[in-house]
């Protein structure tokens, strides 16, 4: 049996692979903590898994997971502005609050391996202090990618993340973003584009199995509706800010008239009234929605895109911000979906957007080829394989150490 600690931000898109993962670990018969600052992490945890909760005392600093996501759900930003706004605003102040509370975690557990998400490399910076072997989650692709096709933006990310790490007490002039020894990346090499990566970067798909939804749902009214085609429209958990109701506006114009059923993932009480054909929830049990589904609109999250994919439904994608432009372009690219602009569509694209993903079958056919990509890529089967075959070389290659001592 090992022990393995993952280190995650309070996402909902970066803790999901994390548990379907940890999950499997489990089961093999492993001990597996969450290294985190949301104590509601404990209800998502699968059966044995450890909430190992980072808290401070009230005046040491403001930086618990809600202070976290209201500083990026009220930020209106595009582009290149939005991934400097995700540095400065966002990941270097949350990666130097929680580094304590991580590093004592790693005294406390004691894992054999940490497992990081990539945009906590505090606890990188943590487990390269300690001596423990690490591992890193890419829980969003785009960020290996997007940022090299971006050489000047990549190298100012490096010098951040290269003086916190110096702040930190770690000399090295090499940032400890990604693990040397083993990089799991949630997704599929076709889906992920062509570049060439170091070995240690494994393309896993995404991992989604073991991850039960206890949300609440009307399965009766959803089944019962009028209309046999069915919608889901998203826009993720991490956007808050005014053009939301400016987007949902666009999306009752479009697709309220539609002979469609459209779940809505929305607060209900963002209008006074929806279109009859219309479902609307704060959240939904996705992945169990996902195979009674015809098409998704969403805003390009990795996670979103990639359990749509792996359920063969074509998507309409309006990326705003961070990783999404990359995401919106490889649905593009693999002409599994549209793509749309999300300052510029208007009502009419989108609706002409969505009959066309439902009507020509090659988006729906593109979709069930890169389902079947992500199915050869092994999930969190071979995900959790490649975690236990990391202990077993370091723990070879520590009795040879030992050997060589004698």
């Amino acid at each position: 049996m090992a022990k393995f600690a993952f280190v995650v931000p309070p996402l909902t898109g970066h803790i999901n692979p994390t548990l379907s993962l940890g999950a499997e670990l489990l089961l093999r018969g492993h001990a597996v903590g969450w290294i985190s600052l949301e104590p509601a992490l404990q209800e998502k945890l699968p059966p044995g898994g450890q909430l190992l909760l980072v808290q401070y005392p009230a005046e040491a600093s403001s930086g618990d997971g809600a202070q976290y996501l209201d500083g990026i759900r009220q930020q209106e930003v595009y582009g290149v502005e939005s991934i400097k706004f995700l540095y400065d605003d966002v990941l270097i102040p949350l990666n130097r609050y929680m580094y304590p509370g991580i590093a004592q975690w790693l005294e406390d557990f004691q894992p054999d391996v940490v497992i990081h998400d990539h945009e906590l490399f505090a606890g990188a910076i943590a487990a390269e202090k300690k001596g423990i072997p690490y591992a890193t989650a890419v829980t969003a692709p785009a960020a290996v990618r997007a940022m090299d096709d971006l050489p000047r933006i990549k190298e100012w990310g490096d010098r951040k993340i290269i003086a916190l790490q110096q702040e930190l007490g770690l000399d090295t002039d090499r940032p400890l973003q990604r693990s040397d020894a083993l990089t799991l990346v949630f997704t599929s090499r076709a889906f992920f584009g062509d570049t060439e990566l170091p070995e240690q970067y494994q393309f896993v798909g995404p991992v989604i199995q073991h991850r039960p939804a206890a949300i609440p749902f009307d399965w009766e009214q959803f089944h019962s509706m009028p209309y046999r085609t069915k919608v889901l429209v998203s826009i993720g958990t991490t956007f808050d800010h005014s053009y939301k109701k400016e987007f949902f506006s666009k999306v009752c114009t479009a697709l309220g008239q539609e002979q469609l059923t459209v779940v809505v993932v929305s607060d209900p009480g963002l209008f006074d009234a929806w279109p009859a054909n219309f479902l609307v929830y704060e959240k939904v049990p996705q992945l169990s929605l996902l195979p009674y589904l015809d098409a998704v609109v969403c805003h390009g999250g990795h996670n979103t895109v990639c359990e749509t994919l792996a359920h063969g439904l074509p998507l309409v994608v309006i990326p705003i911000a961070y990783d999404q432009s990359f995401v919106a372009g490889r649905v593009a690219a693999t002409e599994s979906g549209q793509r749309l602009n999300f300052k510029r569509f208007k009502a009419e694209h989108l609706k002409n957007a969505v009959w066309e993903i439902l009507e020509n079958s090659r988006y729906a056919a593109a979709a069930r080829q890169l389902r079947g990509s992500f199915e050869s890529a092994g999930g969190t089967v071979r995900a959790a394989g490649l975690l236990e075959q990391m202990c077993v070389n370091v723990r070879m290659c520590e009795c040879a150490n030992m050997q060589m001592c004698k």
